[in-house]
């Protein structure tokens, strides 16, 4: 399973010709052939997988179907780990579009 660090999606954010690539007209690609719209996407479905995986690691614990809280534990801060890198990025991203915004033309 691939990380989720921004510095698996900093080439797709920095654009075309600038993080080493050809310059091209359509949108930037990461390594892997991915644009950022794609590799963002996927991150955030893994943030969710997380998630599932963490209320289903609960649940067992909570029914008894399993006894091991610090597996559980793991679970649960992976998901709130991924969740607040994620939620960083979105605000990162609004700051760089507010940017923009205030740029004049």
């Amino acid at each position: 399973m691939k990380d989720i660090t921004v510095q698996n999606n900093l080439k797709a954010a920095l654009g075309p010709g600038l993080d080493g690539t050809n310059p091209s007209n359509g949108p930037a690609e990461t390594a892997d052939g991915k644009t950022f719209a794609e590799s963002l996407t996927e991150s955030i479905s893994k943030v969710n997988e997380l998630q599932k995986d963490a209320d289903n690691a609960i649940q067992d614990l909570v029914t008894g179907k399993s006894e091991n809280i610090h597996e559980t534990m793991i679970a649960v801060n992976k998901a709130d780990l991924a969740f607040r890198m994620t939620m960083q990025v979105k605000n990162k991203i609004v700051e760089a579009y507010q940017e923009v915004l205030r740029m004049q033309v």
